[in-house]
């Protein structure tokens, strides 16, 4: 087993990498002191978010404490971004891909590593740690990956069931904004402007170039592990939390791989668990290094005993968009999620019940059904969670079940079946499992959407036909859940979803005659509990504040034009690093506005400003992103400025108009 004596460290805030066609990458690095002497495993996370201010807080955290017990910690930067050359073409693209395996082997051949590595990351640094691992490196041996997908299409920022996620632009503003960033002038005080302006002039407006994919095509699956499971070689730990957009991954990654795989899924947002919200934490940096100490050092520590499965089964709670803890207990599940037991349960006129009844029901739902729906990703620590549902219940149709005469616990994934026509050759449903309360307060337990017209496949749309009725499916995300007696089981199904997804371009009214709901359901009980030990963590990231964060979300009806708004500011504050002294701040705002009776007046607007200062020169960009549609097309728009001490030094606009393909 590994000793107890804890080794000194070095850290190096630049090692430069150079790949094979000469750009030079950056690493910051953690390694012991006598690494040359006594080799050890490298682990690398390897990403876009800027190692010197963007990630710092949590790789303070969490590199140290491994380097400290044995192996070299390698955070880079991706190329076009932070302190890295080159530019960015797109996530996950051939060369980043390219750049990481190159990056691994040159690791492993350095002499203070033992020749093995492991790979870690949350979202993009996760995403790309399946992908990588698909490559097969030689001397990549495991990895740990949190809050990913195994399929870039339909479990991604970008569609979700075929519908289009307002979080494509969303997170395009996002990068539109971090690849804008010049690097820290004190590591590159010879070319940091030329760098800076490299970027500026040719970062990708990728909210355009994901459009253009409106299907499943060659380009989502590539990276989309799914595809094939079996090019996974590398012991896989997979992450997720509730409060997350990706929690279908971990169950996946489980139930297909043929590499030794265990997975865990807590009550977070998309936050690392040894920091995350809503607690409980737990000790994540002692189970990955339980992982890394087996896989990478060939230690028994007992991770392959370890349960398949271990997600936190929630407790009801009040609904509400932010929680700073949920009550519940750890499961220790050793059965795939497919082979967990299902209960079904049958849509009727008259509610929610075990036995088929007839069914006729029309829905149409106003464009500002799901105002209730919480961010798509919950990651900013503001009110972000879907809170109580009834104001969107009032606007769907709403099937509910008499009050349980027992807790229930629902572990895995609903999948609903829905014979329905629609009057309109596009639409789209949104499905929401509900938790009724007594006393009436409506939370969310999962949801699903589904653009009809990718009914039967994602590559290859059809229009529906008019007032014909087709028989649906779509799976709800994972969940693991405590219904408790006295409460109803309800399902909620809307003709709109906004926010989180863009409308259909015309109003649309779906009638329902069938539908039944399969949900993973089993009595409650105690008896397959687990404990994980408490979080630690190395030293803080130690800072002065200049502006502090903050955060609001409000919205607004016009009452003359009957446009109502979402607005929201996440300032992120203003901090200054002690060490090397680089001052950083942002501030991150969105804009969705829409008509509720109008699926043509949807526009969405982001606004990100950035600022880096040093030595008396003040940098900053404002990145601006907007998109709106017309029946036929979606037109996007984009502005960046560049500031040097408040003087314009760039700016650029991006025009772009795309044809909707059966969205």
């Amino acid at each position: 087993m590994t000793s107890n004596i804890l080794r000194d460290i070095t850290e190096n805030p630049d090692l430069g990498i150079t790949m094979a066609d000469g750009t030079r990458l950056s690493a910051r690095t953690w390694i012991p002191v006598d690494a040359a002497e006594a080799p050890v495993p490298a682990i690398l996370e390897f990403l876009p978010y800027r190692k010197r201010d963007g990630t710092t807080g949590r790789d303070c955290l969490t590199h140290p404490y491994f380097a400290k017990r044995g192996y070299a910690c390698i955070r880079a930067d991706m190329r076009g971004n932070g302190d890295s050359e080159g530019v960015m073409e797109d996530e996950y693209s051939p060369q980043e891909l390219s750049d990481a395996v190159e990056t691994i082997n040159w690791l492993a051949a350095q002499p203070w590593c033992s020749g093995t590595v492991g790979m870690m990351g949350i979202s993009w640094g996760g995403f790309n740690a399946l992908q990588v691992a698909a490559l097969q490196p030689e001397a990549l041996k495991a990895i740990i990956t949190l809050c990913s997908t195994v399929d870039r299409y339909a479990d991604d920022i970008h569609y979700k069931g075929g519908c289009l996620l307002n979080e494509n632009l969303g997170w395009s503003g996002t990068m539109w904004s971090y690849s804008s960033k010049a690097p820290d002038p004190i590591l590159r005080p010879d070319d940091w402007r030329e760098i800076w302006m490299d970027r500026l002039e040719n970062e990708p407006f990728l909210a355009a170039k994901w459009l253009e994919h409106q299907r499943r095509d060659t380009y989502w699956e590539h990276g989309s592990v799914c595809e094939d499971y079996s090019a996974i070689k590398a012991a896989t730990l997979a992450i997720g939390g509730w409060g997350d957009a990706y929690k279908n991954a971990p169950p996946a990654l489980i139930e297909n791989l043929t590499a030794p795989a265990k997975a865990i899924i807590g009550p977070w947002v998309h936050k690392y668990p040894h920091f995350a919200i809503p607690e409980p934490r737990i000790g994540f940096l002692q189970e990955a290094l339980r992982w890394w100490d087996h896989w990478l050092k060939e230690e028994d520590t007992g991770v392959q005993n370890d349960p398949l499965y271990r997600p936190y089964l929630m407790e009801s709670v009040a609904p509400k968009s932010w929680y700073t803890e949920r009550p519940g207990r750890w499961l220790a599940i050793n059965d795939k999620p497919s082979t967990l037991p299902r209960e079904t349960w049958h849509l009727s006129d008259t509610g929610l019940q075990k036995t088929p009844a007839s069914l006729s029901k029309t829905i149409n739902s106003p464009q500002t059904c799901g105002a209730h729906s919480g961010e798509y990703c919950a990651i900013w620590l503001g009110p972000e969670l879907p809170d109580d549902q009834r104001g969107d219940d009032a606007l769907s149709a709403v099937f509910q079940t008499e009050p349980l005469l027992e807790s229930r616990d629902i572990v895995g994934a609903p999948q609903i079946k829905l014979t329905l026509s629609c009057d309109r050759p596009q639409g789209q449903i949104a499905v929401r499992l509900l938790d009724i309360q007594p006393n009436g307060a409506s939370a969310r337990i999962t949801y699903g959407v589904l653009n009809l017209t990718h009914r039967s496949s994602h590559s290859a749309p059809q229009p529906m036909t008019p007032d014909r009725a087709e028989e649906v499916m779509l799976d709800l995300d994972h969940i693991a859940y405590r219904l408790p007696a006295g409460h109803r089981l309800g399902i909620a199904i809307s003709t709109a979803y906004w926010p989180l997804i863009w409308p259909s371009p015309e109003v649309t009214t779906l009638t329902l005659s069938k539908g039944a709901i399969s949900i993973p359901m089993r009595p409650s009980g105690n008896t397959d509990e687990w404990t994980f030990e408490k979080p630690e963590a190395d030293t803080p990231w130690q800072t002065e504040t200049i502006r502090e964060a903050s955060n609001s979300r409000k919205t607004t009806t016009d009452w003359t034009t009957g446009i109502v708004t979402l607005e929201i500011v996440d300032d992120f504050g203003k901090v200054k690093d002690s060490d090397h002294g680089l001052i950083n701040g942002s501030i991150a705002r969105e804009w969705y506005f829409i008509n509720p009776d109008d699926p043509l007046s949807a526009n969405a607007r982001t606004h990100w400003s950035d600022e880096l200062e040093r030595d008396g020169m003040a940098l900053r960009t404002e990145a601006m992103s907007e998109m709106y549609a017309d029946a036929t097309h979606f037109h996007l728009s984009g502005r960046m400025e560049a500031y040097e001490n408040n003087v314009l030094v760039f700016e650029k606009d991006v025009q772009r108009s795309i044809p909707r393909d059966n969205l």
